[in-house]
């Protein structure tokens, strides 16, 4: 709308006594140049937030010299979602949500392999469109602050997965076997996979122009989603992917924390099988002191499925199990590895006989109050990460885990006071942003 003469006299009158009316009004044009130019760019060109690396010293992390306890939550469909305009709002809306409930870290797929949207094609090639997805939604993580657990590959047929890697050998006749497994130990596949992780570590982010590998806003790389190897119970054969693929990674990036993306079973020869919630967990390849002990691996993940896990329908029960499951792990992050703990997966299905909301609070008061008490004392209990949150219009991409914390505020409250709890750990003096708003 054109501006009167008589509001114009007013506002120079008003805003610039001493001729300097013309310099802000050039700044701002300047500034809406930037921004119609440059687009979501223009944020970083304007307003660069300051971020520092996560490290970590023994069993606890470590941001600006203080322990960093992280409470967060999983929603692996970011990427996937940012690729269309249509869909890419939500993106933008959970990282802001996260934000204001005082969240700091989301996992998330950085893996896309092969199936509708793949960021990887085939081997080696890739789609520019859904690797400027990844870029939009590591940028938007940025702009609120949110730190982000990339994962790199699914041991699960979804999104293509160690299954995929294994069709495609088997199709250029590269193949030494068709089992899943030889994902782990088919020289051509770990070729592929090494080939795809340097790819994404190196790639520069065409919003931020920040390589991947130089972004703190990343908190770590996880290898594999809940991987398992049930052709060798030993444990062998992933021990030494695990050992290779994190020296890799290290060799690429020496300054992001790694992990391993364990759901925290013990293999049938340790001790504390008996602590696992079902026998043949024990035989599935996996072993979680063995395969978090390397060095190249800097903290240790572990998952919570109760319901999923148990034949047990008593709620007691299941949040018994949970609070052992717990603590067995940080014992031997404390005792054993001497590295941090992370619970990075943890939720209750609502297909469970009798579910109730009330069942999904109570685990997750039992999770955070395990995490505190361990922060509390300076233990390795390091954070959790639910899963996982979705905002609404989302429905049909929901499981039977996921929710939208705003929608019920017992549980709203519960994620924010947890968050509170844990960043008063490191004073007030640290509190900022939302965290500030939010906890004081």
């Amino acid at each position: 709308m054109p501006i009167s003469t008589k509001s114009h006299q007013f506002s120079v009158k008003m805003l610039a006594p001493n001729g300097l009316l013309y310099p802000i009004l050039g700044l701002a044009s300047l500034v809406a140049f930037i921004y119609m130019s440059f687009g979501d760019f223009a944020f970083f060109l304007l307003k660069e937030p300051e971020i520092s690396f996560v490290g970590r010293n023994g069993t606890q992390f470590i941001l600006d010299g203080k322990p960093f306890y992280i409470n967060g939550w999983n929603s692996y469909w970011l990427m996937d979602h940012a690729v269309d305009e249509f869909s890419r709002p939500r993106v933008r809306a959970m990282l802001q949500a996260g934000s204001k409930m005082g969240l700091t870290v989301c996992r998330t797929w950085a893996f896309n392999d092969g199936s509708y949207h793949a960021l990887q094609i085939s081997p080696g090639l890739f789609d520019e469109q859904v690797f400027k997805a990844l870029d939009y939604v590591i940028a938007e993580a940025r702009r609120y602050g949110i730190r982000l657990i990339l994962s790199l590959v699914n041991d699960l047929q979804a999104y293509g997965g160690k299954t995929q890697y294994v069709k495609w050998a088997w199709q250029e006749g590269l193949g030494v076997s068709s089992s899943n497994d030889s994902f782990f130990f088919d020289p051509s596949i770990r070729t592929y996979f090494k080939n795809y992780v340097k790819t994404v570590l190196t790639r520069k982010n065409t919003i931020t122009g920040i390589r991947y590998k130089d972004d703190p806003i990343i908190f770590a790389w996880e290898l594999i989603n809940e991987p398992r190897c049930m052709s060798d119970p030993s444990g062998d054969t992933l021990q030494d992917w695990i050992e290779e693929m994190s020296a890799f990674v290290k060799s690429i990036d020496k300054r992001h924390l790694v992990t391993v993306g364990l759901e925290g079973f013990y293999g049938s020869k340790n001790p504390k099988s008996m602590g696992n919630p079902s026998w043949w967990v024990g035989t599935i390849g996996t072993d979680f002191i063995r395969d978090s002990r390397p060095s190249t691996i800097d903290f240790a993940s572990v998952h919570i499925y109760p319901d999923q896990w148990l034949s047990v329908d008593n709620v007691e029960d299941k949040l018994e199990f949970v609070k052992k499951w717990m603590i067995s792990h940080i014992e031997d992050g404390d005792k054993q590895l001497v590295k941090p703990i992370m619970f990075t997966e943890f939720g209750l299905s609502n297909q469970n006989k009798d579910f109730h909301p009330d069942h999904r609070d109570e685990l997750i008061k039992t999770v955070n109050d395990v995490i505190y008490k361990s922060a509390r004392k300076g233990e390795c209990g390091a954070g959790s990460l639910f899963w996982q949150l979705f905002v609404g219009g989302m429905e049909e991409y929901n499981d039977d885990f996921g929710l939208v914390p705003w929608q019920r505020q017992s549980t709203l409250k519960l994620m924010t006071e947890q968050s509170c709890r844990l960043a008063l750990l490191r004073g007030r003096s640290y509190l900022t942003g939302t965290l500030k708003k939010l906890c004081t």
